[in-house]
């Protein structure tokens, strides 16, 4: 068991200035792997303070400065990533297979694309009798999830520091470790004192401080939607910048023209990834009636073949809820959907055979589900499909965009064109063809109550940018 109890402020690891502590569960057998201190207000006005008076230089550093910082975070992120991917399968879940390949690499993809972007951007132009600056926002509060803690914690700093911005990270108390190490790696990469900061911590006081403080700038944060919503009310009265990624519950529409056994089968695995702990998954699935039952047994087929187990194993394609309060909220919206009525054909209820211990959950289908279901409506947030049908690609639309969120989408079809006129009628962020990549650069935010503002690549740059005008003569 290992504790890490100080905090990053400044440039250096200081002691808590209070003494609770919070322990960090391994959800794969439920034992405890260490603990973190939680923070107070005063440990984020130390935090902010810092940052304040990093911002005062940072501010006015050059592209060519932060260009240099942007590669030594990557070659340093590069030189930790097996000890990232071990950390988080360890502290989250996440099959170990899937840390390496898509949870570390997420994050550094994010550092390499802003970096990118950063090399041809112009901080300055003339329009017409005028110049144009864009310049830092200044501090920003950063507030990271634990389903997939580098892709948000390094995509919200990446943009942070080519803009010249500095920041208070608050990561998830669930997934806190990946964080330290990545404190770590900018400290090797000699990110400035004062520049990133961390302070760990539970949500309703540390966030509330951050999100409350008069010195914070702008909130970037990532997380539900109920807990967004508290974040807006405190950052209000401060008239300060808001910039969120919230909940989802993304359709997936398969059109008559697609191969649909391929295209249910691919929706199933996708939903299932990462224990289906994704804003953006396709919780969803459209099919029409004439295709219907075709796609629900591809759907049955993929989890009934799903291996669920701890994450070192190689085989495993999932791996557990990564915390209690989560796994019980999936055991009782699975049953709900039964009590609803929903036909239960793969999964449901308990642990799968032969577990007795760990977070972890039957890869779960249910048919026949109507889109006033509470399963069709809320966030599951674990390995559920819902399966609805349509009688007309108009039902589709309108069902696919009867929902609070509007996060994601996804168009299967055999005609492309006709799947990008499908995905223009759709009111959601991002929407993805065929199974096509959502890309590390593409601007990823939502509409609706799934968020506003948008991260990754030139977005996220923009992001955390004022915009001046300089009048002369």
């Amino acid at each position: 068991m290992v504790d890490h109890l100080k905090f990053f402020i400044n440039g250096e690891w200081v002691d808590p200035l209070g003494s609770e502590t919070i322990e960090v569960i391994n959800p794969s057998d439920e034992s405890v792997i260490g603990s973190i201190s939680a923070g107070t207000k005063e440990d984020i006005d130390l935090a902010v303070a810092a940052a304040k008076e990093a911002f005062k230089t940072f501010g006015f550093s050059s592209k060519e400065e932060r260009i240099e910082l942007l590669e030594n975070i990557i070659s340093e992120y590069e030189k930790r990533s097996e000890e990232l991917a071990k950390t988080i399968s360890k502290e989250m879940g996440a099959p170990l297979w899937l840390s390496n390949v898509a949870q570390v690499t997420s994050g550094l993809s994010h550092f390499k694309d802003t970096l990118e972007v950063l090399k041809t951007f112009e901080f300055e132009g003339t329009e017409n009798n005028y110049m144009v600056r864009k310049e830092p926002i200044g501090v920003i509060g950063m507030i990271t999830p634990w389903n997939w803690p580098m892709n948000q914690m390094c995509t919200k700093v990446a943009s942070a520091i080519a803009s010249g911005c500095t920041m208070v990270l608050k990561p998830s108390e669930i997934t806190p470790f990946c964080g330290i190490i990545f404190a770590e790696i900018l400290d090797d990469a000699k990110v400035p004192a004062g520049v990133f900061n961390l302070v760990n911590g539970m949500g309703p006081i540390v966030g509330a401080a951050l999100s409350e403080h008069k010195d914070i700038d702008m909130m970037h944060f990532t997380g539900s939607t109920r807990a967004g919503v508290a974040v807006a009310i405190a950052s209000a009265p401060t008239v300060k910048r808001v910039a969120q990624e919230l909940g989802g519950k993304s359709a997936n529409i398969i059109l008559d023209d697609a191969d649909i056994e391929k295209a249910a089968s691919a929706g199933a695995n996708h939903c299932f990834m990462n224990t289906g702990q994704s804003c953006n998954a396709p919780t969803r699935m459209l099919v029409s009636s004439k295709n219907y039952e075709k796609a629900i047994e591809a759907a049955a087929d993929v989890a009934n073949s799903t291996v669920v187990g701890a994450p070192e194993d190689e085989n495993v394609k999932i791996g557990p809820i990564s915390n209690k309060a989560q796994y019980e909220k999936v055991q009782r919206l699975i049953q709900i959907g039964i009590d609803e009525g929903a036909r239960l054909v793969a999964g449901g209820l308990g642990r799968p055979d032969g577990m007795s211990e760990g977070y972890f959950v039957k890869p779960t289908v249910f048919a026949d589900v109507t889109n006033e279901m509470t399963i069709a409506r809320e966030e599951i947030f674990g390995p559920v499909l819902c399966i609805l049908k349509y009688d007309s690609e108009d039902e589709a639309i309108e069902i696919a965009n009867d929902t609070e969120y509007g996060l994601a989408g996804y168009v299967q079809s055999g005609d492309e064109d006709h799947a990008k006129q499908v995905a223009r009628r759709i009111r959601a962020g991002q929407i993805s063809i065929n199974g096509g990549s959502r890309g590390p650069a593409a601007p990823f935010g939502g509409f609706k109550t799934s968020g506003n503002g948008r991260e990754h690549g030139l977005s996220g740059l923009h992001e955390c940018l004022e915009t001046k005008a300089i009048i002369g003569n």
